[in-house]
């Protein structure tokens, strides 16, 4: 989790992971809550966490399937959008097919738990790390689901490793962000950068990037917006 100097947390260590709580007597976080209820659920249904290590100062966070749960399944490979980890966008879906397919959800670097010293930050760079987890976990052939950004890493990684990617299934994505969708996009939605959109600094800013994220986004209450704030995008 990532905080400001002006709210200190203390750090409780669970079973499946840590939550955060405010020394200040406020509410406690309910996404840094949820989350290793959520990880424990993943591994009940035979999904565990793996670090794969691509090579030095490059690492990848997976959720894959158990040692026990992989025999004669096809493999489902899910990449997620920009300002969320693997397993917040897709614990439905991975919960719903882990008992029939075999199920990777990875960070992409620079999100979750995946991280780099590496100063790359191309599409291609993200396809060509993933392609290299996935054979180290020994995938030799997969479908990718991918979502917004995730799309556009799995095209790269269909066009880059088109021996690994047998079908795809992408949503809300393009197959390359070039100047005019960018163009066409921000002004369609009313901001000057990708930026602005994806790395809120506001409660507000929260919101409107789930606004238009969703197609009907439920009614949410404002500590959960700010809750996501704390977690995901406050340094």
């Amino acid at each position: 989790m990532k905080t400001n100097n002006t709210t200190p947390v203390v750090i409780i260590h669970t079973r499946f992971g840590r939550a955060y709580l405010s020394r200040e007597g406020e509410m406690v976080n309910t996404l840094s809550l949820y989350k290793p209820l959520l990880q424990g659920l993943m591994k009940l249904a035979g999904v565990t966490p793996r670090a794969v290590e691509i090579e030095p100062g490059t690492v990848i966070h997976f959720w894959i399937p158990s040692e026990t749960t992989t025999t004669n399944k096809p493999a489902v490979v899910f990449l997620h959008g920009f300002g969320c980890d693997g397993i917040l966008t897709w614990q439905f879906q991975a919960l719903a097919l882990a008992k029939k397919y075999a199920v990777y959800v990875p960070d992409l670097l620079f999100f979750g738990d995946s991280i780099t010293d590496k100063t790359e930050r191309s599409p291609a760079f993200q396809a060509e790390c993933m392609a290299k987890g996935l054979r180290k976990l020994r995938v030799e052939k997969c479908t990718l689901v991918g979502l917004s950004y995730g799309g556009i890493v799995g095209f790269r990684m269909a066009e880059m490793f088109p021996n690994l990617v047998d079908s795809m299934v992408i949503t809300c994505s393009v197959m390359a962000l070039t100047e005019s969708i960018t163009c066409a996009g921000l002004q369609r939605i009313g901001f000057s950068s990708w930026a602005d959109y994806l790395i809120p600094e506001t409660v507000e800013g929260v919101k409107k990037l789930l606004e238009v994220a969703f197609y009907k986004l439920p009614w949410i209450p404002d500590f959960v917006y700010r809750h996501i704030l704390e977690v995901s995008f406050v340094s």
